[in-house]
C-alpha cells in the first residue's frame, strides 16, 4: 500500500508540530514568556510561518505545551501501575513527577498570574490527572501503605512544595534527600512502624529498609549485601540518574 501525498503532508505536518512544541518548552522553560515565535521557529528548524500555522498566538503554544507536559505525566503514572506495586507506583510516580518539573517556573507563573487560564483544552488535561493521580493514591491507600485522611489536592500541593525544595537547595542529592522526607509525611503511620527486624546484633531493633529510589519497603536479607532496590526498574531509574549527573557535570 503506497502512501498518497495527502498522507506525507499529514505525516511531516505532525513532526514539524512535535519539533515546534518539543522547541518551545525549551524555549520557555530557559529564557521565560517573553521568548519570540521566530525565536522558537528558529529552536525548531522550521520556518515561522509553520510555527504560525499550527499554533496562531503564544498563549495558544504555551496551552499546547503545558497540555503535552500534563499528558506524559499522566501516561508516566499509568506506566507505574502497571509495572509497580500500589505503594511504590505511588511513590515513584511523584518522585518522577517532581524530577520532571525542574526548571518550568515560567510556564507555572503564567498559570498563576493570568487571569485566562485555564483554558478548555488545559482544565481538561488537568482533570485527567488529577483522576489518574487520585486512583494512584486510592491504590496506594487500600494497600496501607499511604494515610487515608489525604486527598490527591493534598498530594499535589505537596508535589509542588517538593519541586521548590529541589530547586532551592544548593546540593542536588541534599535535595532528593529532603524531598523523599517530606514525601514520607504521606505514609501509613503504621506502614512506617511495622516490618521492624532484628538482625545482627540480639536486641538490636532496625527499621525495615526501604527501596532508595521510590521508597518502598524492601525484603531484609539475612546473609549478603542488603538490597537498595526494590526492582530492575528503580534500579535502572536510578542508574539513568546518575549518568545524567555525570554528564551534567
Amino acid at each position: 500500500m503506497t502512501s498518497t501525498p495527502q498522507d506525507v503532508g499529514r505525516a511531516d505536518a505532525r513532526r514539524n508540530r512535535a519539533k515546534v512544541l518539543a522547541a518551545a518548552s525549551r524555549a520557555f522553560d530557559e529564557h521565560g514568556l517573553d521568548v519570540s515565535l521566530g525565536a522558537i521557529a528558529r529552536q525548531a528548524g522550521v520556518g515561522a510561518g509553520t510555527v504560525y500555522r499550527h499554533f496562531p498566538g503564544k498563549e495558544i503554544l504555551l496551552e499546547a505545551v503545558l497540555v503535552q507536559q500534563i499528558d506524559n505525566r499522566v501516561d508516566a503514572a499509568r506506566r507505574w501501575a502497571a509495572r509497580a506495586d500500589p505503594v511504590a507506583a505511588f511513590f515513584g510516580f511523584l518522585l518522577e513527577v517532581v524530577d520532571t518539573s525542574q526548571g518550568r517556573k515560567h510556564a507555572c507563573d503564567a498559570l498563576t498570574t493570568e487571569t485566562s487560564w485555564p483554558r478548555p483544552r488545559l482544565a481538561a488535561s488537568a482533570r485527567r490527572f488529577r483522576q489518574t493521580l487520585d486512583e494512584l493514591l486510592r491504590a496506594a491507600q487500600r494497600a496501607g501503605g499511604v494515610r487515608t485522611d489525604v486527598s490527591a489536592d493534598d498530594v499535589a500541593a505537596l508535589a509542588v512544595g517538593c519541586t521548590t525544595i529541589r530547586a532551592t537547595h544548593r546540593d542536588r542529592d541534599g535535595g532528593t534527600r529532603m524531598v523523599r522526607l517530606a514525601l514520607d509525611s504521606l505514609r501509613n503511620p503504621a506502614s512506617v512502624t511495622e516490618g521492624r527486624v532484628f538482625r545482627d546484633v540480639p536486641g538490636t531493633l532496625r527499621s525495615a529498609p526501604r527501596c532508595e529510589e521510590c521508597g518502598a519497603r524492601l525484603q531484609a536479607r539475612s546473609t549478603g549485601r542488603p538490597a537498595r532496590y526494590c526492582g530492575a526498574t528503580c534500579r535502572q531509574r536510578a542508574r539513568r540518574r546518575r549518568l545524567g549527573a555525570a554528564t551534567v557535570s
